[in-house]
């Protein structure tokens, strides 16, 4: 691999085993970017890329986010290194926290901490939809519900634990709670044990009845939008919900309205992928979360023209923003490790609220559609290794 040369033409992507990566480094690499993979991890797929110029090791943010802060610091003062994209929450959280130590060396496009902690908060983020006339769940803290009479969602309050979040935490510690339970009318809740077990106390929101899920995706510069993509998640990591693995790309006039009009109200900056459920009965978008960084299934709008880390190096770097962002409807593509996990679900995962679908012919469905659609986030003939390397990862954990 060539050296990196001493303009400042590199950019850093810091990743676990995200799907996203790889649309990064392919994307950017293919613009004449050098790209920089760091991970806690030797396997990971966007590694193993040939649009990958240099891998370095770094610690992992879930073990000690001081020496992961510590190490990107040091990647960002290489006199080659124009900016770092956000991959993981911890990326954003940082970011945001430490601005002062990164500011002498890239430039970054996240949100500051101020906004950082309403994004973060969902019972903030909430109210924030509230002002902004943005559909969300009734929500309340687990210690408030009095009553569990109806359907409700048990899920953490805080995208990302920190020491700001959870007493027991130092600096040092940072961890997520992604599991959502479905409580049915009148089940048993032992308030306390779940407090325990999600260290912290968690929210209880209503459960929007919807067929599908939806992802807005945006970059905002200093509250104004460079660009926005949409599209309708057709399959999640479980039946239950959770992240895209197949997606098609739409656009719809009110979902545009909705996600643009909480960015607007945040004065937001940086990406944001914000989810939403179509509620079955009134047909409204009902906001479900933001993440402030790139989300798992950008390979749907990059495959489409929404060039996200195009634009976000662009952004960062002062370019002008050249890039063609807008994005043909009906494009859709497979995580297909993503694939197996919802035909694992379907043996795994239970719901008071939505019906367990038939193996046999969830399996058929998901053939069929990548017979019909071989469009795959990682599978690319031109570049396999990725891929390989994440299916010797998805068999051997």
């Amino acid at each position: 691999m060539e050296e990196a040369g001493t303009a400042r033409d590199a950019v850093v992507i810091p990743v676990g085993f995200e799907s996203g990566a790889y649309s990064c480094v392919r994307s950017l690499s293919r613009r004449g970017v050098y790209t920089i993979v760091a991970s806690e991890h030797s396997d990971t797929p966007a590694a193993a890329s040939r649009f990958c110029d240099e891998f370095v090791s770094i610690p992992s943010p879930y073990e000690d986010v001081l020496a992961y802060r510590d190490a990107l610091v040091g990647l960002a003062a290489r006199d080659d290194v124009a900016t770092i994209l956000p991959l993981r929450a911890q990326d954003a959280y940082v970011f945001a926290r430490y601005a002062e130590v990164f500011e002498p060396y890239v430039s970054l496009v996240t949100p500051s901490s101020d906004l950082l902690e309403t994004v973060f908060d969902r019972v903030k983020l909430v109210a924030a939809a509230a002002d902004a006339g943005v559909p969300a769940p009734e929500t309340r803290l687990l210690s408030d519900v009095d009553a569990w009479d109806r359907d409700l969602i048990i899920k953490s309050r805080y995208n990302l634990l920190t020491d700001e979040a959870c007493s027991g935490f130092s600096p040092r510690d940072v961890a997520t709670a992604k599991h959502v339970t479905h409580v049915a009318p009148n089940e048993a809740v032992n308030v306390e044990a779940v407090e325990a077990e999600m260290q912290h106390t968690p929210i209880v929101q209503e459960y929007i009845p919807s067929s599908y899920e939806y992802l807005f995706g945006a970059l905002y510069d200093d509250g104004e939008p460079v660009t926005t993509f949409q599209h309708r998640q057709v399959r999640g990591d479980s039946y239950t919900g959770g992240g895209g693995v197949y997606r098609e790309a739409i656009r719809d006039p009110d979902l545009e309205r909705v996600g643009r009009a909480l960015l607007d109200q945040l004065e937001y900056d940086g990406l944001a992928c914000i989810e939403y459920m179509k509620h079955a009965e009134t047909g409204e978008y009902v906001l479900t979360e933001i993440n402030p960084r790139v989300w798992q299934s950008l390979a749907t709008a990059v495959r489409a023209g929404a060039d996200f880390p195009a634009g976000y190096w662009e952004v960062a770097t002062e370019a002008p923003v050249r890039s063609d962002f807008q994005y043909e409807v009906g494009v859709g593509t497979h995580l297909l490790y993503g694939e197996l996990e919802y035909l694992k679900s379907i043996v795994r995962d239970e719901s008071p609220f939505v019906d367990r679908p038939s193996f046999p012919g969830t399996a058929w469905e998901i053939a069929a559609s990548c017979v019909e659609n071989p469009s795959f986030d990682m599978l690319r003939a031109d570049d396999p290794r990725p891929f390989i390397s994440g299916l010797v990862h998805v068999i051997t954990k």
